[in-house]
């Protein structure tokens, strides 16, 4: 086998690492793949380690023992965080992206899988001291980002239904009142999680609340515990949501006028 060069192995390792985030890859592994001891793969990882913490781009984590090994995690700083959160909020500010309602268009952002994942990321940063088992999210403009937050966590993903479907077998059915006001239903199968599992709620947009608080009643009907809640964007008005210790990305208020106009805002926790 061709001697492989230093330059080159790093870059085939962090290709691998940070393409499967959270996962585990033993030492022996990388020795084997690049005929090389674990002093000069320990060397490379040392190295990939400081230029992925001096450019922001995540952290390479080393775990001894037996069952050790070195694993990538998505992690941003808050400085960074906050200054691309900042440039989504100045985008998506004005009046053409008000809808009737007082909602916001921002579907062309939930479907750039560069913005996308970017978010994934910031909410797995804020969230990934939690060591949940699993991301829920509600059907369907949620799917994205929760999606995103999933795979930054290395954690799958759980999709909640308006119907069950015959495909997914049993299922929990409950319902709940959503933020209309209407009585709507939430279904998930039976097999999806399992009981003591610990759960990340992430969805898109929080008004009132009623559909997270029907994921939270959902999870508790699966004795889940709900470790956390993250939204894209949450409203400033109604003050009093039927969630609490919510954290979303950004906050959206509507000024009323003869032509509306949308102020966005990052949260506050970005900014502490």
């Amino acid at each position: 086998m061709e001697k492989i060069r230093r330059n080159e192995r790093m870059s085939v390792m962090m290709k691998i690492l940070s393409g499967t985030p959270g996962r585990m890859f033993t030492l022996n592994r990388f020795c084997e793949l690049f005929g090389a001891a674990k002093s000069t793969i320990s060397e490379d990882l040392d190295a990939l380690r400081r230029v992925a913490g001096s450019f922001d781009l995540g952290e390479i984590e080393t775990v001894t023992g037996a069952a050790g090994g070195v694993l990538y995690r998505p992690l941003r700083s808050r400085e960074s965080s906050l200054a691309y959160i900042s440039d989504l909020c100045r985008e998506l500010s004005g009046s053409e992206r008000v809808l009737p309602g007082d909602f916001l268009y921002y579907s062309d952002i939930l479907s750039t899988p560069e913005i996308v994942n970017r978010m994934g990321e910031i909410l797995a940063t804020e969230f990934a001291e939690k060591k949940t088992d699993f991301v829920l999210t509600m059907e369907t403009k949620g799917i994205p980002v929760a999606f995103a937050t999933a795979n930054a966590l290395g954690i799958p993903l759980v999709i909640a239904r308006h119907s069950s479907k015959v495909y997914e077998g049993s299922a929990v059915n409950i319902n709940y009142v959503s933020g209309s006001g209407n009585i709507e239903t939430m279904s998930l199968s039976r097999r999806a999680v399992k009981e003591n599992q610990r759960a990340l709620i992430v969805d898109d947009f929080l008004r009132g609340g009623g559909t997270a608080r029907g994921m939270v009643d959902l999870m508790r009907e699966f004795n889940v515990s709900v470790e956390g809640m993250a939204f894209v964007m949450s409203t400033l008005t109604p003050e009093k949501k039927r969630i609490s210790g919510e954290k979303s990305l950004m906050t959206l208020e509507v000024v009323s006028g003869e032509v509306p106009e949308a102020i966005v805002r990052p949260a506050k926790w970005l900014e502490a």
